[in-house]
């Protein structure tokens, strides 16, 4: 077992901003953690409790509190060791064993495949860290000490691990604000994952940092005598970037290495905010701006609380200078993002140690508010997949700052919509969103949102969200909490049409739905292996079983038992047919081979994929049913249906200017809306236009029909 001397390293970083009591603490969590990972070694080779002193080594550099120390160093005890959660929380407090339950994996459980394990891992993760947001800070360390030591492994496996690293760890760094580990581990990431491209691109770099070293000490040196006549003490550096970011920019903006490298950076740090202005009233003075790539996230920090100023100049030597001015505060958090905020102070941990946690800064905030948005598209998200890939989304944003009718700036991706906005500001407001006005003229939902728009939502009073918003909206929580409402409209739905059908499959037996008592359907939940009675009724909705099958089961169960369940009603009454009113919600589908309307003769098949299916009685895809009788259905038509159904009309019109705009102004005139048309030129003469309408019943479709064919473009007109 390693002595404790073999500490030194790690302890020294500590001592610098933990107390004495702490760095005990610190030496019990090591002689623990090396008794429980005893005999354990690494790929490596080497004894494996290396492994978590070295994350927590990675945390004390950014000088992180001591509880996030010792759950490093303990990180792998409980997935790992015969140690449990209890033996953590009588050592070391239940603080400490809290976190280090949120960083273990899911290693327990058994997974189809390892992207199910992944992302069912992830959102355990996500749940910890509601609880405790050092959890990902000490998750992102441990991937790093793993990117480090990461070619021992087999190719195959370093390409998998460096993916997951640039997909999730990297872009997590980079929305807590972490960008000395980040950039750490996309250039790691970057080197396992394309290992000649990093080597050739590092040679370019080595070769070229020569040739330039001598305009980047020119540069700095005018800045910074500029500062010191403007009486303005600065510390100006010249500023790299790295390989992997040197690597997206050829990559996505096609440039060559040469148009790179003609880009000099520089950082100018400073005291105060104030003092970032004046900065950047000097550097315009030297040197000319760069019109429109000036911006201020000092005023609008980042949606990570990043800030500083930016701006592009035209330098010497025809090349870009870019600038970024901040104060010390400003680069530490530049750099340590949300860990910035977990250093003990001496002076606020006297003055919070007895009474309760100290005041939350505005960059763990905004972080709170983040993991918060997490757990709502968790909780809209249909499975563990579903959620990694929203949040994988969410992760990559380049953001655009909007502002709604009060002042309040909210932060969304570049690319986001008014529906975007609008369940950013809350998930109701999205849900019944019906309009939108942009710097008060009304746009289409759809449209793309820019900085600086003024942005007001148009409600009804009803909730019904569009499942048309998720083609175009952008953010994972629009998408989620969308797919969410929808799911649980479509149950409901489900549910109704489920009873109706039972309803009428129990009348074959003389049985009342209504004189079903508890007991019974408490039963044959159980026989049937469901989680209720509301499940059985969605699962009959959806198609998933047959309501008539189920009503012999039913009347299995209770006959000779229940009396009031029978009943004698009218001798034609179970062969009635079931009526459709167009209100049954989603557990219903109107055929999209057909198109049926009001006023057609209809049947309906029960689809296990889609529920009850209406299609018209002289629709071609009907036949295909013959062999399936028990899932046919007699249906008809409600006398007054109120609902528009979409109906399909083939066109064949002139080849003429305009032809499609005056088609569709008569359309217009009818009162009926075009859902989506598709035009191709049948010959040099004529073109086949289709047009999908919406339309009350067959009559109103005739009126439509008999309108369009009076216009002297139209050739001929059928209904498909």
């Amino acid at each position: 077992m390693p002595t404790p001397t073999s500490l030194d390293g790690l302890i020294e970083k500590a001592s610098v901003y933990l107390k004495k009591k702490h760095l005990k603490q610190l030496r019990a969590a090591f002689e623990f953690g090396a008794e429980a990972h005893q005999g354990q070694t690494r790929k490596s080779g080497g004894d494996y409790i290396w492994h978590p002193v070295a994350v927590a080594e990675i945390l004390a550099e950014i000088q992180l509190d001591h509880e996030s120390l010792i759950a490093a160093i303990l990180h792998d005890v409980i997935e790992d060791t015969p140690f449990t959660k209890q033996d953590i929380i009588d050592r070391f407090g239940e603080n400490v064993a809290e976190i280090v339950d949120g960083v273990t994996k899911l290693g327990k459980l058994e997974f189809d495949n390892p992207q199910e394990a992944q992302a069912e891992n992830f959102r355990k993760m996500v749940l910890a860290m509601a609880r405790d947001i050092r959890v990902i800070l000490i998750k992102l360390a441990d991937r790093l000490h793993n990117m480090r030591t990461l070619g021992v492994m087999r190719p195959d496996k370093q390409r998998r691990i460096a993916r997951e690293t640039l997909e999730i760890y990297a872009p997590i760094a980079a929305r807590l604000g972490i960008n000395a580990i980040r950039i750490e581990l996309e250039d790691l990431g970057f080197k396992a994952m394309h290992p000649f491209r990093f080597a050739v691109l590092e040679n370019a770099v080595k070769k070229a940092r020569g040739n330039r070293a001598e305009i980047v000490e020119q540069i700095n040196e005018a800045i910074t005598q500029r500062l010191q006549e403007d009486n303005i003490p600065a510390h100006v550096i010249g500023r790299e970037k790295h390989l992997y970011s040197l690597y997206k920019k050829m990559k996505y903006k096609q440039l060559s290495f040469d148009e790179i490298l003609d880009i000099f950076a520089f950082r100018v740090v400073v005291n105060s905010a104030d003092e970032c202005y004046r900065v950047l009233g000097s550097v315009h003075s030297l040197y000319k701006p760069f019109p429109g790539r000036f911006k201020d996230y000092i005023a609008i920090p980042k949606a990570n609380g990043y800030q500083s100023l930016h701006t592009v100049l035209f330098g010497p030597f025809g090349a870009y200078i870019e600038i970024q001015i901040r104060t010390n505060e400003m680069h530490e958090v530049s750099e340590h993002g949300i860990a910035a905020h977990w250093v003990y102070k001496q002076s606020l941990d006297d003055e919070h140690e007895t009474h309760g946690e100290r005041p939350l800064s505005a960059v763990e905030v905004r972080a709170q508010e983040w993991v918060k948005n997490l757990l709502e598209i968790q909780q809209g998200a249909g499975n563990s997949l579903d959620f990694l890939e929203n949040v994988k989304i969410d992760l990559f944003p380049n953001v655009i700052y909007v502002f709604t009718p009060k002042g309040d700036i909210i932060t969304l991706p570049a690319g986001a919509t008014a529906v975007d906005f609008a369940y950013a500001v809350h998930t109701n407001i999205g849900h019944a969103t019906v309009g939108c006005r942009v710097d008060k003229k009304l746009i289409p939902l759809r449209t793309h949102l820019e900085s600086g728009q003024t942005v007001e939502i148009i409600r009804s009073k009803e909730l019904q969200p569009n499942p048309s918003w998720l083609h175009f909206v952008t953010t994972a929580k629009a998408r989620s909490q969308i797919r969410a409402f929808l799911k649980n409209q479509q149950s409901e739905s489900a549910q109704a049409l489920g009873q109706r059908l039972l309803e009428k499959g129990l009348r074959n037996f003389n049985m009342s739905y209504n004189g079903l008592t508890d007991a019974i359907r408490e039963g044959i939940v159980i026989e049937l292996k469901l989680e209720s009675w509301d499940h059985l009724l969605e699962e009959i909705g959806l198609g998933k079983r047959l309501a008539k099958l189920v009503a012999k089961q039913i009347h299995d169960v209770v006959l000779g038992k229940e009396d009031s369940v029978l009943r004698h009603p009218e001798p034609d009454q179970s062969m009635q047919p079931l009526v459709i009113t167009g209100t049954e919600g989603m557990a219903v589908n109107y055929a999209g081979c057909c198109h049926p309307i009001p006023g057609d003769e209809i049947i309906g098949f029960i689809s296990a994929e889609k529920g009850l299916v209406i299609h018209r009685q002289e629709c071609k895809n009907v036949k295909h049913f013959k062999n399936h009788p028990e899932k046919w259905l007699d249906v008809n038509w409600e006398e007054n249906i109120t609902q528009t159904f979409d109906v399909e009309l083939q066109l064949e019109v002139h080849n003429r200017r305009g032809a499609l705009a005056t088609i569709a102004s008569n359309i217009a005139e009818m009162k009926t809306d075009i859902d989506r048309v598709r035009s191709e030129d049948k010959d040099e003469t004529y073109s086949l236009m289709n047009i999908v309408i919406r339309v009350h019943t067959r009559k109103h479709l005739a009126d439509v029909m008999r309108k369009l064919k009076r216009l002297s473009i139209v050739e001929k007109i059928q209904r498909l």
